[in-house]
């Protein structure tokens, strides 16, 4: 016999899961997924367990997009969390923008949180918002910096500095029995930041001492280079300012404090007196200016009704609607619509932004408005460096994987191209394409002795519509009863019964609103009444009830319909019993409630089912 034959096979060492190798969890495996964040930009929520402890980074939601029809905020779902309510949870947060703590209150009201951690203008967030709420004494709230160190039963979390579009942002560092992982927040790399600087020298300490996973920021994956430093777009505001004759409108982002804060500083710098509009910018600007980023005296702002009685050139207006938002105030000043500002010829309106995909259409609409109305609009551009974004390109992103120098790679907060671009990016940078994760939300992989493995459990991580403050999920099932009333429309069957003798008193009347042209679809609607009719005698040949009956209706209807047509109308079912049958129903149950005798009542007229 040939000896390789004979030969004992070698041992093959547990290797990295592939798709068709996942690997189940044991008991001291650690387990990281999101519920938030992969496959989107917003809704950020990432969550690290061992055993009996959850370490929960982000707790944010996603404004909705435009075929969200009625619905404000898209929520992560909590219900894995509310299902293993016996575990400690511990909520960290990176930064103070609304994708990643505005989704606390509702985590609040579904899921005991033992702490939530934040840092210093993240925290002044998060007290407003739970304030407003009433829900400020249901969880502890403490403050982080770079130096905090936050302790859980099997977790030990670090941080450090990052530079973004807001103050006090943070990367954090996780400690788990099985290896470091390491989170960076949102992050960008500015040589010359308004702010605080990035902490190079603890990113490249971490880099050295044995980094198990980096879960790192996506969302300009696909921008090449450097991004600009925010102290040109700095430079380009202050010389727009000085040389504005009339008045100058300023819309921004709110979230973005660096760029309100530069551009209240080049108006007063100027010579010229401030006013705020916008909810959002108004309380950006106090906590701004409570903890001392925005360094500007009272006496440089401008009341509204103070406007009118300013010269021009001595007026800067800060605004919010620079993504063309229907109801902010630009959009308003636009319109002409605006309480205390009325655009007149000379003035200059400065979109110190760029347009988020898919607004790019609103933006345009403004900004005609604004130059019939004989304003000079300055937008972004080549010409004009008025914006700079506070998320790393793939030059920036290549720095942070050099630094920090993973064994393992999860690219997180981003679109799937933009997780696709960031891998590209990484294996460019040395990683091993089969040490790097592109998952999706409830994907878990499981960290086993300083490797990486994708599971082969999946948790259940859908996207909940919230219309106002509900999060029950009604929202959810209105919205699919929005999406089927505006594709399909909506038919009524309209049935008259006699229940003490279990009889139909005469054919449906059958009424279609947004589902066919009435005029042209007489014959369709007539086959229909006779489907319903045929399918209702034969169920009131024998005792039945009204649940029944509605049954009957939608079940005869809606298969019909939709071989004629190809479409799935929502059908509503409306009883109508006769009155001597109502009447009699009324005096059976105050007889059974008196015991007294029942006596005979004589209607001809109908009403309507309770």
């Amino acid at each position: 016999m040939d000896k390789k034959q004979t030969k004992t096979p070698r041992r093959v060492p547990e290797k990295q899961s592939t798709p068709y190798n996942k690997l189940a969890p044991k008991k001291n495996d650690t387990l990281v997924y999101a519920l938030g964040g992969l496959g989107e930009v917003g809704k950020n929520m990432y969550c690290i367990e061992h055993e009996d402890d959850i370490v929960i980074i982000d707790a944010g939601v996603r404004f909705p997009e435009e075929n969200l029809l009625g619905v404000d905020y898209v929520i992560p779902d909590y219900n894995y969390l509310v299902r293993n309510k016996q575990k400690k949870k511990t909520l960290i947060i990176t930064h103070g923008h609304e994708d990643h703590i505005g989704g606390i209150p509702f985590l609040l009201k579904s899921v005991d949180i033992d702490c939530i951690y934040a840092s210093r203008f993240a925290v002044s967030l998060i007290n407003r918002k739970l304030e407003e709420r009433k829900m400020l004494k249901q969880v502890k709230i403490r403050e982080i910096n770079e130096d905090s160190s936050v302790v859980t039963k099997h977790f030990r979390c670090g941080f450090f500095n990052t530079t973004h579009s807001i103050p006090d942002s943070l990367g954090v560092v996780i400690n788990t029995p099985n290896g470091r992982i390491v989170t960076t927040g949102d992050f960008k790399f500015d040589l010359t930041p308004v702010g605080t600087n990035a902490d190079y020298q603890k990113m490249a300490y971490l880099g050295a001492s044995n980094v198990t996973l980096l879960m790192s920021d996506s969302t300009n994956s696909g921008v090449e280079d450097f991004s600009i430093s925010e102290k040109v777009v700095s430079k380009a505001i202050l010389e727009i300012t000085r040389k504005t004759q009339g008045r100058l409108i300023v819309a921004t982002f709110a979230s973005n404090v660096h760029r309100v804060q530069q551009i209240l500083e080049s108006a007063v710098a100027c010579g010229r007196k401030v006013c705020i509009f916008g909810r959002s910018m108004e309380n950006i600007v106090t906590i701004g200016r409570k903890l001392g980023t925005i360094n500007i005296s009272e006496s440089s702002f401008l009341n509204p009704e103070q406007l009118n009685r300013m010269p021009a050139d001595k007026v800067c207006i800060v605004c919010t609607g620079s993504q063309g938002e229907p109801l902010a105030a630009l959009s308003r000043i636009a319109q002409g619509t605006h309480r205390y500002i009325k655009l007149i010829p000379g003035d200059t309106v400065v979109f110190s932004s760029s347009p988020i995909p898919g607004n790019g259409a609103s933006v345009n609409q403004v900004v005609n408005k604004l130059f019939r109305a004989g304003a000079n609009v300055l937008t972004n551009s080549i010409l004009n460096n008025l914006h700079t974004t506070g998320h790393a390109s793939q030059e920036e992103q290549k720095l942070m994987l050099q630094l920090i120098k993973p064994k393992f790679f999860m690219p997180v907060h981003g679109e799937y191209k933009m997780l696709k671009q960031h891998m590209d990016t990484a294996i460019e940078t040395g990683i091993p394409k089969e040490n790097i994760f592109t998952c999706a939300n409830g994907d878990v992989l499981l960290l086993r002795n300083e490797q990486v493995y994708q599971s082969s459990i999946r948790i259940q991580a859908d996207d909940i519509y919230v219309d106002g403050n509900d999060i029950s999920g009604v929202s959810t099932a209105v919205l699919k009863d929005r999406k089927i009333l505006a594709d399909n429309g909506l038919v009524s069957v309209i049935v008259c019964i006699d229940s003490r003798v279990n009889k139909i008193m005469c054919r449906p009347v059958i009424v279609s609103r947004g589902f066919v042209f009435i005029k042209d679809s007489q014959t369709l609607l007539k086959e229909a009444e006779n489907v319903v009719y045929t399918a209702l005698r034969e169920r009131m040949a024998t005792k039945t009830t009204f649940g029944e009956i509605k049954n009957t209706i939608r079940s005869s209807l809606e298969p019909f319909l939709y071989n004629k047509t190809h479409r799935n109308p929502i059908v509503i079912p409306v009883i109508l019993n006769s009155k001597e049958a109502m009447a009699q129903m009324a005096q059976m149950r105050t007889a059974k409630a008196q015991h007294q005798p029942i006596k005979k009542v004589k209607h001809t007229e109908s009403q309507p089912q309770k």
